[in-house]
């Protein structure tokens, strides 16, 4: 079994708090279905991009999933720990198989946000199927993949800002 350094465990317990305040710092209500659009899927697709798979993981889903807790979407914390966990573990995985092959690293990046747009928006209308019905579910779609397009947006942006000195944080060059 890996060891956890000390380095992997502060940059993971960073990702996670960011994805927390990016979620829950800029909320645009969506009409009808009680939930909000925020900035938080950015940090959760940069998290896949800049952390190993399994650490991207727990970064994105308990990041993601405090900022439901705290914000007082309890039914969605258990939810949110997947979906948000699922997306970065998929994105690391994508990231790392684009880079391999020397596929340019925006188009990379933009390869996780598309898997952000897809499983925040079929995810969550998944499980909110259970919870309010399929005309529901399907109400919150819309604003689900306007969510996913902001966060692949903003990872966008964000790539070259942080790609320099994360390769610093973690000891190697990208």
């Amino acid at each position: 079994m890996e060891r956890l350094s000390t380095k992997k465990l502060v940059l993971a317990a960073l990702f996670a708090a960011l994805a927390c305040v990016a979620t829950m710092s800029i909320r645009i209500p969506t009409p009808g279905t009680g939930g909000y659009i925020h900035p938080g899927d950015a940090i959760v697709i940069l998290c896949g991009i800049f952390l190993d798979p399994v650490t991207a993981f727990l970064a994105a889903g308990i990041g993601s999933c405090m900022a439901d807790l705290l914000g007082g979407y309890f039914i969605y914390v258990p939810i949110t720990f997947a979906i948000k966990g699922i997306i970065a573990w998929l994105g690391a995985h994508l990231f790392r198989s684009l880079m391999s092959n020397g596929k340019n690293a925006f188009a990379a990046v933009a390869a996780c946000g598309v898997i952000d747009i897809i499983v925040v928006a079929g995810g969550y209308c998944l499980c909110e199927i259970f919870l309010y019905g399929l005309g529901a579910a399907l109400a919150s779609v819309p604003a689900n993949i306007i969510q996913g397009i902001s966060g692949l947006v903003i990872s966008c942006a964000l790539y070259p800002l942080l790609s320099r000195p994360m390769a610093m944080a973690m000891g190697s060059s990208r």
